[in-house]
């Protein structure tokens, strides 16, 4: 297993370089927008969804923005907005499925708060119905549907079972199994060190019945500023094997700009990818600030 600064080293010989791009979000003046999903097409229009909160604040929505012109989004008029934070979209089984972490007081201790993932899902992304949500504590759930039409279920656990936060995977047939506790269930691969963590941040299947992972690796140094790159690999959901993770990028190949706290100033969190050819448009929050792009090598290239 290697660790994140070898894989960070191998990742710097790629001789990689491209400018990145600080699309513009109009509609929540005031407000930081990032963490994203990629874009996707819905009904001859380029959507997004966005992390939207206060600098000073937690307390966060998932607004869809509609592109206007080249790399300028407008808040979608008429679009529901949900309470959560670092959205994720995606189709399983002929719905869209929205994702995201949702906060709210501890059930006992009021004063304190917790967290769990949370999936919205319908026939059209505009309006969508609660689908499930996941256990106490537990970020980062995203689901894949499978070549087999069944569900594809990536969990990510912290304290006794996940440590810092470990990647678990599991399948279930339909969406009556997506619940906290097969999600509580699903066995963990073994991606990370032990002071390392991580999780899954999108998940497509590909043509050989594999799934491509979009996903964030993380860690402390000892000034404990936090750092996190994203990261890809592919899995095989009938074998659990995967192919080494690899980092796609690094903060200093995105454009200066501020950070939310000065211990998030490292901050790379995976939004989403476009994959085009041997190239492809990563999609990341930079700094839990601001959303930035950068054109890639493919990880999924010739896969």
């Amino acid at each position: 297993m290697r660790t994140i600064w070898e894989m960070l080293e191998q990742h710097r010989a790629k001789e990689w370089a491209a400018a990145a791009v600080r699309p513009v979000f109009q509609g929540v003046e005031g407000y930081d927008v990032y963490n994203p999903t990629a874009p996707f097409s819905y009904q001859g229009k380029n959507m997004i969804c966005a992390r939207v909160e206060k600098r000073d604040s937690e307390i966060s929505q998932a607004v869809f923005f509609e592109e206007t012109e080249k790399d300028i989004y407008r808040v979608a008029e008429g679009w529901e907005r949900y309470n959560l934070q670092d959205p994720s979209i995606t189709r399983v089984l002929g719905q869209y499925v929205l994702g995201g972490t949702e906060v709210y007081p501890h059930p006992e201790h009021p004063e304190r708060m917790c967290w769990h993932t949370v999936f919205y899902y319908g026939a059209s992304p505009e309006h969508m119905e609660r689908l499930a949500q996941g256990p106490q504590g537990m970020k980062d759930v995203r689901l894949v549907e499978l070549a087999d039409g069944r569900i594809g279920i990536f969990t990510r656990p912290q304290g006794e079972k996940g440590g810092r936060g470990k990647i678990g995977f599991t399948i279930v047939e339909d969406f009556a199994g997506v619940t906290a506790a097969a999600m509580e269930d699903a066995p963990l691969l073994g991606l990370f060190g032990q002071e390392e963590w991580g999780g899954v941040n999108e998940a497509f299947l590909l043509s050989d019945g594999r799934v491509g992972v979009l996903g964030h690796i993380a860690c402390f140094r000892p000034d404990e500023v936090r750092h996190y790159f994203p990261m890809a690999f592919v899995f095989n959901p009938a074998t659990r094997e995967y192919t080494e993770p690899e980092i796609l990028a690094e903060r200093k190949e995105f454009l200066p700009g501020p950070s939310k706290r000065p211990d998030l100033e490292d901050v790379l969190f995976s939004g989403g990818i476009l994959c085009q050819g041997d190239r492809a448009v990563l999609y990341v929050g930079v700094s839990d600030c601001e959303i930035q792009y950068v054109v890639v090598h493919n990880p999924f290239y010739g896969i």
